[in-house]
């Protein structure tokens, strides 16, 4: 309400031409102003008048040189450029120490002070903001400048731009305007301004009075400007009277030639009085400060020398001059000025008096040096990183979305390719497709040949999805903004393709560079080529995020101001940060020092750890490395050996189907289904029983011990080659006869049974819940498994023999096994049975990232719906997991592992898990678990078996757990 408010007295304000008084204007200003004044020399004064260009990244005869500056002409501010937070802070205390009165420091920080310091959060630029056309997140813009501009001792940022950017071929405004109507950049600065203002930060309104309707740079030359006055009036006066009316605290003069104004040939607008004085002061009722654009800019310096120069600015009526290319001669020149009575003392003091109000409002009648402990955290913080984030989100804007393409919904069978021009291979809006779906990813050059189009186009016609996405244009429409051959051709060759999507981040006015762009089947526009846009995009391709944006140019005859859909959202992961689901980052420093410990402690060399709350993943981080002698870190996209919470992932899954389809019946007996048992001691095991771990089966059976000596493996078994006969694989050159499984099932049909009804956790009851499986549909079970499950949820990084698809170096080792395939186990299954049975079992074989298991999870949460697909049936998933047998002392769901029925800090879960939490844990140190009461899922991944499986402190130490706790007490 207050920010509504705002805008309508500043718009009123426009029609009744109300003259606003400065907002550093107040009797303590004057009163201090009017003191300090009182005592100042001549050349003191002078010496205000002056803003010197300064660096946190030059060396030691650069910060002599503006000491110099200091001390000697005693210039009265500084405008800090390029460096870093502690390097500048430090430099303010020193500049500010040696300084006789305080001097006043600026910034450009037109997107944050990320614009010219390292190690901050860079912000949208102003044309995005316009995109998301919401004064709140503009107000929040403006705010969060302002507060790091606070800290970091800065006073006035030369912002907001808010020249009306109505010419595509502006090689210098461009993206630093909101867009081109009058009236979003009038609100949109105005927001930016107040929020800055609001937090004691003066802004400043510029390029007075208009620099965005010409194709020329002011830094290389003088731009024209050839509307007439009534055009400029209406049009790009419009912002600059907005804000003026709402007391913005400075205005910036750009170095214009604008003949309707001032005709005098070749007249910078800096210089000309008309402007400067006639039009801002007087006929727009401007009091507050007047800068110059820096004075080292051809625009204004091809026929003006030093020192002339700045005389003429000041009688033009400007108040402060930036970036003068020579203090000693500016100085000399304005003295004489003086004495000549081209310039009056009085106008200089009065100058000067504004000067010192404006420092007052700012604080510096009593500085306070930057305190630099805990600098770049205070400028990092969890706020001002969550704000960022919402701002690129409400960005992004959907142009073409023909028959609803967006959010894309993969058909079984269908296959997706992404290609990125002018970009690396798998960079980040790849890697984050590839969390939605099974992505081939391809790349080609800015600069390709046609010929390398036209071959890669042979491969992209066999796909029916093709994802393109431009990188690394550019804002400058005199070098075609980076759109070269290769880019060209590739985007036109594309639109041609069924199912084709285009994905520009860039400039909006990008899109005039390619002529079919309607004929996608979809466009998306993110209008910057950073980390967010790429995150973000990725995921409003598959519905986890909408787009909300809105075009704030015409860029080209096809898409317009305003042009912009919003696209349906499906159950799909959303990828935020924990501010989203009202914790924050610190209630979650915990796990670090818990992982960190534990990795220290040799409980595991490294782990991936992911959590979700209401369908979005707000924790999602590796540790470690794969082995306690690696170098190279464990990433998210690394697979481990998920163990025995494969029995969820793979087995539960193909259970809960055949149920659907009236296949199984879990009260039916086992020997119904694999009638080889009905002469066993096994045939009259009740199929619910079993798959609650209460039939009598033994725990396990060490089924490699029979083909093992203590010389090594016995040749009758084994091979160091394949062939026919040897045709299971258990390991690097270790090859397993293929019909030593009939051995293993003979094994578990004839092995002992105890008496039905008590809880013993048994492996053996899901090898036959595979048998069952496999039997009824006649496929194998990882086929089984991938066909109605890993595929239609797109999850290319859970699988069964994961060296059939990836690379060794992207599966975490598990053992150094010592007993039975005597070398470090990585790529095949830990499990000796699942490893003998071919690496796939009912128990054990599945390899999985963290962030891909985690989406099995959450389908079973939202009820057996993932992504708009019904993998399971909602009774389905509720029968299946909630416990098997009520009022007994078995916690156990049917397969699915539950909370200890008496809550406790020893059990698989943390203490605050509801009862109706589900999931599994695995022997390599690995677990998987699901609360639908609190939405939350969590998985955590590790191999503690590293080097041996003897190393059992993961479970003493209860990590698992205790991790899981950290998760619940962030919700609360």
């Amino acid at each position: 309400m207050r920010l509504r408010f705002i805008c309508l007295l500043a718009f009123l304000c426009i029609t009744l031409g109300v003259k606003a008084q400065p907002i550093y204007e107040s009797p303590a200003s004057k009163a201090w102003a009017d003191s300090v004044l009182s005592k100042m020399s001549y050349d003191e004064k002078i010496g205000q008048l002056f803003m010197v260009d300064a660096f946190s990244n030059k060396d030691s005869a650069h910060v002599s040189f503006i000491r110099n500056l200091i001390e000697q002409y005693h210039i009265g501010g500084l405008i800090f450029f390029q460096g870093g937070p502690i390097r500048e802070a430090l430099l303010t205390n020193y500049y500010q120490q040696i300084s006789k009165l305080p001097l006043l420091i600026g910034m450009d920080a037109e997107w944050g002070i990320s614009m010219r310091l390292d190690s901050t959060i860079r912000f949208p630029r102003q044309m995005t903001l316009g995109a998301t056309r919401n004064d709140s997140t503009a107000y929040w813009m403006g705010e969060e400048i302002g507060r790091q501009c606070k800290r970091m001792g800065i006073h006035v940022n030369f912002a907001p731009d808010v020249d009306i950017n109505n010419n595509p071929l502006n090689p210098v405004i461009n993206s630093r305007s909101f867009g081109e109507n009058k009236k979003l950049v009038a609100r949109m600065g105005l927001m930016c301004m107040q929020g800055m203002q609001d937090n004691g930060i003066l802004a400043c309104a510029k390029h007075f009075p208009g620099h965005g309707n010409t194709a020329t740079d002011s830094h290389f030359g003088l731009p024209v400007i050839n509307q007439n006055a009534e055009e400029m009036d209406s049009v790009e006066l419009y912002p600059f009277k907005a804000l003026i009316n709402a007391k913005v605290a400075s205005v910036m003069v750009a170095h214009l030639y604008v003949p309707a104004f001032d005709s005098t040939p070749d007249l910078a607008s800096t210089l000309s009085r008309s402007i400067t004085t006639d039009l801002l002061k007087t006929r727009l009722g401007f009091s507050g400060l007047v800068f110059t654009d820096a004075l080292n800019m051809k625009g204004v310096t091809i026929n003006n020398a030093p020192g002339a120069l700045e005389v003429k600015a000041l009688m033009a009526g400007n108040d402060i001059l930036l970036y003068s290319e020579n203090i000693p001669a500016a100085i000399d020149a304005i003295h004489h000025a003086i004495q000549d009575s081209v310039l009056l003392q009085a106008d200089i003091d009065a100058k000067v008096k504004k000067i010192l109000m404006a420092k007052y409002f700012v604080g510096l009648n009593h500085l306070q040096l930057v305190d630099t402990t805990n600098l770049v955290r205070d400028l990092n913080t969890p706020e001002a990183e969550w704000k960022n984030y919402k701002m690129y989100e409400q960005s992004i804007t959907t142009l073409v979305n023909k028959n609803h393409t967006l959010p894309l919904k993969i058909k079984h069978g269908e296959t997706i390719a992404s290609i990125v021009i002018n970009d690396n291979l798998n960079n980040l809006f790849q890697q984050t497709l590839k969390q939605y779906a099974r992505v081939d990813c391809y790349s080609i050059k800015n600069t390709a040949p046609k010929e390398e189009t036209d071959s890669i186009m042979k491969v992209l016609r066999n796909y029916d999805h093709v994802i393109v996405s431009t990188h690394n244009t550019s804002t400058n429409a005199g070098r075609n903004f980076n759109v070269l051959p290769g880019m060209f051709n590739t985007v036109q060759a594309i639109a041609d393709l069924k199912g084709a999507v285009c994905c520009v981040f860039g400039n909006s006015y990008v899109l005039g560079k390619f002529t079919k762009l309607k004929d996608y089947d979809a466009v998306t526009l993110s209008y910057e080529d950073t980390h967010l846009p790429q995150y973000l995009t990725a995921q409003c391709l598959f519905g986890a995020i909408t787009t909300t944006g809105k075009l704030p140019v015409s860029p080209t005859k096809e898409f317009n101001r305003c042009d912009g859909d919003p696209i349906a959202t499906l159950s799909n992961f959303k990828y935020t940060l924990p501010q989203e689901i009202g914790s924050w980052p610190s209630a979650l420093t915990g796990i670090d020092t818990i992982v960190k410990h534990a990795i220290a402690d040799s409980i595991f060399p490294g782990c991936q750890i992911v959590a979700a709350k209401d369908g979005k993943v707000f924790y999602n981080r590796s540790f470690g490395f794969g082995t306690y002698t690696d170098t190279v870190a464990i990433t998210n996209n690394h697979l481990y050996d998920i163990a025995s919470v494969s029995k969820i992932a793979g087995t539960a899954l193909a259970t809960m189907l055949l149920f659907d389809k009236h296949k199984i019946d879990l009260n039916a007996k086992i020997s119904k289904y694999l009638p080889e048992l009905k002469k066993s001691n096994k045939k009259d095991i009740v199929l619910r029983d079993m798959l609650a771990h209460q039939a009598g089966l033994k725990s396990w059976i060490p089924f490699y011990k029979s083909t093992i000596t203590t010389d090594g493996t016995k040749s009758k078994w084994y091979s160091a080659t394949a062939d026919s006969t040897y045709s299971l694989q258990v390991a690097d050159s270790v090859w397993m006869r293929h019909d030593y499984a009939d051995s293993i099932w003979a094994t578990i049909i004839a092995s002992p049974l105890e008496k039905s009804g008590k809880y013993v956790y048994s492996d053996l009851g899901m090898i036959i819940m595979q048998h069952i499986i496999e039997k009824i549909t006649g496929q194998p079970l990882d086929q089984y498994v991938e066909q109605n499950f890993f595929e239609p949820l797109g999850l290319s990084q859970t699988l069964y023999h994961p060296l059939q698809r990836f690379d060794r170096s992207q599966i975490v080792p598990t053992e150094l096994d010592t007993v039975f395939r005597h070398q470090l186990v990585q790529g095949y299954v830990h499990d000796p049975a699942a490893a003998m049975l071919g690496g796939v079992g009912g128990h054990a074989g599945i390899f999985s990232s963290a962030q891909s298991l985690a989406v099995i999870m959450q389908m079973l949460l939202n009820g057996g719906e993932y992504g708009g697909k019904q993998l399971i049936k909602k009774e389905t998933v509720d029968l299946f997991t909630q416990t098997a047998f009520a009022n007994t002392e078995n916690r156990r769901g049917v397969i699915f592992d539950k909370p200890e029925i008496k809550a406790s800090s020893n059990g698989p879960t943390a203490i605050d898990a509801s009862q109706l939490t589900f999931g599994h844990t695995g022997f390599t140190g690995t677990c998987a678990w699901a609360d639908p009461k609190n939405k939350l899922v969590y998985i955590f991944l590790s191999n503690r078996v590293y080097p041996s499986a003897e190393n059992n402190k993961l479970a003493k130490s209860n990590i698992r757990t205790r991790i899981m706790q950290v998760f619940y007490d962030a919700l609360k």
